[in-house]
């Protein structure tokens, strides 16, 4: 008689795999590349949660349920919040002409 093995999945997340600068940098080309506000969000707190939420809560002097709930790619962020929470994640936001 053969025993079934028991297989477990763990939750994917993305943080999990932003380990260094240079993962970072990559995943966030193609966020930025897709033009979605949403996946833009979403992307910045994966970074953020790559990083340290509470770290980034203590710069940008908001709360930590704040943050997930703005960059949760659900909340409708204010471009204040998400110029405020890319500059404190070390990102430039800046607006160059279309090529055509």
């Amino acid at each position: 008689m053969m025993t079934e093995k028991k297989v477990t999945f763990s939750r994917y997340d993305t943080a999990n795999y932003l380990r260094d600068e240079q993962d970072i940098k990559a995943y966030f080309d193609v966020a930025l590349e897709d033009r979605n506000p949403a996946m833009i969000a979403v992307a910045l707190g994966n970074i953020a949660r790559a990083r340290n939420v509470s770290q980034l809560a203590r710069d940008t002097n908001m709360s930590r349920d704040g943050i997930y709930k703005a960059l949760s790619g659900q909340g409708n962020p204010s471009f204040s919040t998400i110029y405020k929470l890319a500059n404190a994640l070390g990102y430039d936001i800046n607006f160059v002409p279309k090529t055509v």
